[in-house]
């Protein structure tokens, strides 16, 4: 049987890479979308912790999701690499970069949100530090978790710009998608950069800035899914850099 590769099977890979996206966003909808706005109270760590301690199963589930979003991830910048790879290696290889530094820094995060639940049942921290102080110490978890995850979208947003520019240029992905990943890039570091050091912006912004985001990602997911690559200018692209691909490695 022979045996399927980027070079003859660039649909499949594509499909894969569109199916992982729409796991990934559909996760991250539930987790930081549903949830979040189910159980989380700003600026009220009591209401938070009750709310919580209620729905510990939704919890779990939601910090499952974070964590999978992850794992997702991993294959799926695999896949990003090899189908933008004929565009041009070096570029590639820095969107690679940062995405790495990105998933990095959020696989990070998630050891926040797992200490949460944990911190709210302890009855030693309840002895050690009171009743009322632990939800305050759930809540610097999810402080902890929410900066640590605005860092690696900074690198996410870097990420999403080199991707784009490569997806505008290949020739075999539509232009407008690349349009839509750079500009949710853009969109992604003000964000970030305004909730990390300008936190009244941030208020003015959020969470308005993010529907680009949410437009630009699921529109490349949707035509990885349902087109994947234009085929013939696929293999037209490949043939013209695999001298330089050959060179470079």
């Amino acid at each position: 049987m022979a045996t399927r590769t980027i070079e003859n099977s660039p649909l499949v890979y594509a499909r894969i890479g569109g199916a992982l996206y729409l796991v990934i966003i559909l996760f991250g909808l539930f987790a930081e979308g549903f949830v979040t706005n189910k159980l989380l109270v700003s600026g009220d760590a009591a209401a938070t912790a009750r709310n919580i301690l209620a729905a510990p199963g939704l919890w779990r589930l939601s910090v499952a999701g974070n964590v999978l979003v992850v794992v997702c991830a991993v294959p799926l910048l695999w896949i990003e690499y090899l189908l933008l790879r004929p565009v041009s290696k070096s570029l590639v290889l820095l969107a690679v970069l940062f995405n790495l530094v990105s998933l990095g820094v959020e696989a990070i995060s998630k050891v926040f949100l797992l200490l949460v639940l944990p911190t709210l049942e302890s009855a030693q921290y309840a002895q050690a530090f009171g009743a009322r102080q632990v939800p305050m110490l759930a809540n610097f978890s999810l402080k902890a978790h929410d900066i640590s995850f605005d860092i690696a979208l900074v690198f996410f947003g870097f990420t999403c710009l080199v991707n784009g520019y490569l997806i505008f240029k290949s020739g075999y992905l539509p232009k407008v998608v690349g349009i839509l990943m750079q500009v949710a890039g853009g969109c992604y570091l003000v964000a970030c950069f305004a909730t990390l050091f300008a936190p009244a912006l941030a208020g003015v912004l959020l969470p308005g800035i993010l529907l680009p985001c949410l437009v630009g990602e699921s529109a490349f997911c949707l035509w990885l899914l349902v087109k994947g690559v234009d085929t013939v200018k696929w293999q037209a692209k490949t043939s013209q850099s695999a001298p330089r691909l050959a060179v470079a490695g």
